[in-house]
Parts: C-alpha cells; structure tokens; sequence
C-alpha cells in the first residue's frame, strides 16, 4: 500500500533530468506560491499517455513515505501524472475491500462496464479490491464517502522495493 500523496498545478517547465533523457524534470506551481518538480521517469504512469507541455494544469502523485532531498523546490519522484481535462475525475488512492479510498472519500460500484487495466494497458481480470488504482470517472453521490460507477480503473503493481 502506498501512501499517495499530491499536488496540483501548472506546468511552468519540462527539462531533462540528466544527461540520457530518459527522466524529465517537471516544474509544476499552484499559483498560491507552492512549487514542486515531480521527476517523471519510463516507470511513472501518465494517464493516456498525455503529451505535458507548459501551460498544462496536472496532478502529480507520490509516495509520501518515499526520501526525498531536502532542497527547494521538494523534488518528488512521479509515480502518477494526470492531465487535467473538463469531462472526466480521476482519484489515485489505495482502495480497500469495499473499494473505499484510503482517504475515506470515494466509494466504487464498479460495474460490467467499468473498464479495468494494467498500466501496459492489457485487460486486468482480478479483483480491484484491495489494490492501488487509478480511477476514472464523472459523476459521483455527495454522500461521505461519495459513490460512483467508475468508466476505467488502471491497477499500479507497484513494487514495493
């Protein structure tokens, strides 16, 4: 179980984490004088596979529990990056037994519908239960927790070393 925690805002630049290329840095502020650089590597997962430029408003998740260098701005390693649009909600949380998020916000009623995936994007047949997911949906209950019908959940098999 991973401890996710987030930060939104708008991308304000995309440089190269070293010399290879193969991580990027992107530098994200909040537009209340928070910044973070999230370091996005071929392991963190970009939902859709979005192409991020500046401008962009995303959500950055990470391991809250991870080491991090004590420089500012924090410098997270990205295990999860969403690009924000208007017609869908995402949510990357620990769900338990009776798909309620870590946080105690959200309840799945997941559905014959509901698509679910690896990150590879193969189908994922198990059960969503007890797992990190990415959810994606639209509509939810203003219950506590709120309820909704998920369009598509992706399991992160997150290793744990």
């Amino acid at each position: 179980m991973t401890n996710f925690q987030y930060f939104t805002g708008t991308v304000t630049q995309i440089s190269d984490f070293n010399n290879e290329g193969c991580q990027k840095i992107i530098s994200a502020a909040n537009g209340m004088g928070g910044t973070v650089n999230f370091i996005v590597s071929p392991s963190t997962y970009v939902l859709d596979q979005s192409k991020l430029s500046a401008g962009d408003i995303i959500t950055g998740y990470y391991d809250g529990n991870a080491p991090v260098p004590l420089i500012y701005p924090p410098q997270y390693r990205g295990l999860v990056v969403v690009k924000h649009t208007s017609h869908q909600n995402v949510k990357t949380d620990y769900f338990n037994s009776q798909l309620i998020s870590g946080d105690g916000q959200l309840q799945l009623n997941v559905s014959p519908y509901t698509q679910m995936v690896l990150t590879n994007g193969q189908a994922f047949t198990g059960s969503p239960a007890n797992r990190d997911l990415v959810v994606i949906y639209g509509p939810s209950t203003k219950s506590i927790p709120a309820q909704t019908t998920p369009y598509k959940i992706v399991v992160l098999c997150l290793s744990s070393t």
